[in-house]
């Protein structure tokens, strides 16, 4: 289906692979994205605070900072062995959070989910690095990061609706049954490439580059301004307009459709445009998005009018930005990718901590909202800063 969307000078075997890859990566980014907006109804089920729920969050996101490790790891590895360990885990983890008797056990099984996410978005971008030159790989992986806005807009709807007729542990038992049959598809159609491990074992000595570091920056700060409002959020629509599951779970999908948009468009614009110009694009899209949430928190259509135009400019930075963090050590593009990660994963996790604080100290979204444009406007800042130091050779 996908592949009508890649012309004759891609290969075969990524144009046949396309719509599998991008489908199983759906259902990995449902099982991950479930949790934030419907924060405050799970942490009614464990009645406990949204800021202890907060805790848990982060401590799940802190296992991001094993991104790097994993992503050295993974370098080792045939592509398909890194997928499908990948699934396999978060599939755990997901059945895991959903029988889970306590907080402390739902901590495991999200944790579980971040860490293994990590196995199987390392393994398939290295399989699309293996497979798709520098210059088409926005466009590739672009394509494929329609899964992120398609995990909201289809898959935590659906689990949203599903928490709605039943229990928020029903949703994750549903993401344990897709991320089983993606697992299924994957080990049928992908196979090990015995190239992959050989080529790569001199590539040792190869690290990120000085301004590299720039690129991993800015991902935190990116991942900091999309935290304040995707933790925030579902608690904000239940306690200032009393939304419940089926409220948030329309407005998740109306944000997935806004999400799609921007990665549509960032596969048809991010190679020809720049992948440093089209990331401070983004990010500044953001700025006045998250300031005007701000002042209009109170009004709900202006509100999420501003969280329309902030996710939009999220997505769009966060989609351009991911062909370029596998280019950053050429020859080993997990560790590269794998840091980028790893430092966006820190970034949620200060931020699920923070944010959850400020929602409650100041009574409302406002001031995450305001922490919100503050990070991508130092985001906006290091991107520049890379590319003023000559950024990527090949963009």
């Amino acid at each position: 289906m996908l592949s009508r969307w890649l012309d004759d000078s891609f290969s075969p075997i990524v144009k046949r692979n396309i719509t599998l890859l991008t489908a199983s990566r759906l259902t990995t980014n449902a099982c991950y994205r479930f949790t934030p907006p419907f924060v405050a109804i799970i942490a009614k089920g464990f009645d406990i605070s949204l800021s202890e729920i907060g805790v848990a969050l982060t401590i799940s996101e802190l296992s991001g900072l094993l991104s790097p490790f994993i992503g050295r790891f993974i370098d080792h590895l045939s592509r398909r062995a890194a997928m499908l360990a990948g699934l396999f885990g978060i599939g755990v983890g997901a059945l895991l959070a959903a029988v889970s008797p306590n907080i402390f056990v739902f901590t495991i099984g999200v944790t579980l989910i971040s860490i293994t996410k990590n196995f199987f978005d390392l393994g398939m971008a290295g399989w699309i690095t293996d497979h798709v030159p520098y210059e088409k790989r926005g466009r590739y992986i672009g394509i494929t990061e329609i899964s992120w806005a398609l995990g909201l807009l289809l898959g935590v709807s659906l689990m949203g609706v599903i928490t709605a007729l039943s229990s928020w542990r029903a949703g994750f038992l549903a993401g344990v049954c897709g991320t089983a049959v993606s697992l299924l598809f994957i080990a049928s159609r992908i196979k090990s490439e015995a190239h992959e491990v050989s080529s790569r074992v001199a590539d040792d000595g190869i690290r990120l580059s000085g301004r590299g570091w720039l690129v991993v920056a800015t991902m935190f700060a990116t991942m900091c301004a999309s935290q304040c409002i995707f933790i925030t959020f579902g608690a904000w629509l239940d306690d200032q307009f009393g939304f419940g599951a089926i409220g948030i779970a329309a407005v998740g999908f109306s944000f997935g459709i806004v999400e799609l948009y921007a990665s549509i468009t960032s596969a048809s614009k991010t190679d020809s445009w720049g992948k440093e110009k089209s990331i401070a694009i983004g990010c500044l899209i953001m700025v006045p998005g998250g300031l005007a949430l701000w002042f209009v928190s109170q009004n709900l259509i202006l509100g999420l009018a501003a969280l329309l135009i902030y996710i939009l400019g999220f997505e769009f930075a966060v989609v351009s930005m991911l062909p370029l963090a596998t280019h950053l050590v050429p020859k080993r593009p997990g560790s590269g990718l794998g840091l980028v990660i790893g430092a966006g994963t820190l970034g949620r996790s200060v931020m699920s901590l923070v944010a959850t604080r400020a929602y409650e100290s100041s009574g409302g979204i406002a001031l995450p909202s305001l922490i919100g444009a503050v990070s991508a406007g130092v985001a906006t800042l290091f991107i520049y800063m890379y590319h003023r130091r000559g950024g990527l050779a090949h963009d």
